[in-house]
């Protein structure tokens, strides 16, 4: 372990253009559960799986249930940043971090000072009116009861990111499917045999397309059980 340690320390001094990728490690330091974790949402009681209630499809089918939880889990408004989010603003500063891709949404990247933020999944500083657009605070969801909504009368949405479960889901999955196939073939007539050991080749098309396949059965599974639930 030290030795790797020393390593990224060298990486580190002797580079000067980093990209870091991370995800909910970086923020359980500052005290926001992770998913899978001992104390994770995964492994906490409520009516529903978390990955049913952080889905585009329950977002609109059960709101009242979506918001409840919504502020009670997602809304980690008196956090603060660690020293992880602290030393990654620093690289950015001193010129070496060049961006943080990070698949958080809590925002304490850019609370710690960092510039070149992007977030994969969105966040829940970010909320808009699903009818005119309109946008509204974190706080704003905090402190609004039940249902939030627009003056216009829209529903308000947080801009963090809604699994797609459900038939749109599923359509999703199937498309994943859809292209390595068309792919393969188009392989198959033009490269017949180099292709298999090409990078890139139809046997790196052959595992998208078995990936899909499982992802898609999983999927539909997924959906059989879970959405009776809240139809």
């Amino acid at each position: 372990m030290h030795s790797e340690i020393e390593t990224l320390k060298t990486w580190i001094t002797e580079s000067d253009n980093i990209v870091f990728f991370g995800g909910a490690g970086v923020s359980t330091e500052s005290g926001i559960p992770d998913f899978r974790s001992t104390d994770g949402l995964y492994h906490q009681k409520f009516d529903y799986p978390p990955e049913t209630i952080l889905s585009h499809t329950f977002f609109y089918q059960n709101p009242e249930y979506f918001f409840r939880f919504y502020r009670e889990k997602m809304l980690p408004l008196d956090y603060q940043p660690n020293e992880a989010h602290k030393k990654l603003a620093a690289l950015e500063q001193a010129g070496k971090l060049r961006a943080i891709v990070t698949q958080n949404i809590d925002g304490l990247h850019q609370k710690a000072g960092s510039k070149r933020v992007y977030e994969l999944h969105g966040s829940v500083l970010r909320n808009y009116c699903t009818k005119c657009g309109k946008f509204y605070s974190a706080e704003f969801i905090r402190d609004s009861a039940g249902v939030p909504h627009c003056t216009c009368g829209g529903l308000i949405k947080p801009d963090g990111f809604l699994a797609a479960i459900g038939w749109a889901g599923l359509a999703a999955t199937i498309w994943s499917v859809i292209v390595p196939a068309l792919m393969l073939r188009a392989s198959r007539k033009k490269f017949p045999a180099a292709a298999y050991s090409a990078p890139g080749g139809s046997l790196t098309i052959y595992v998208l397309l078995v990936y899909g396949c499982i992802t898609a059965v999983c999927h539909i599974l997924f959906v059989l059980h879970y959405l009776p639930m809240y139809e």
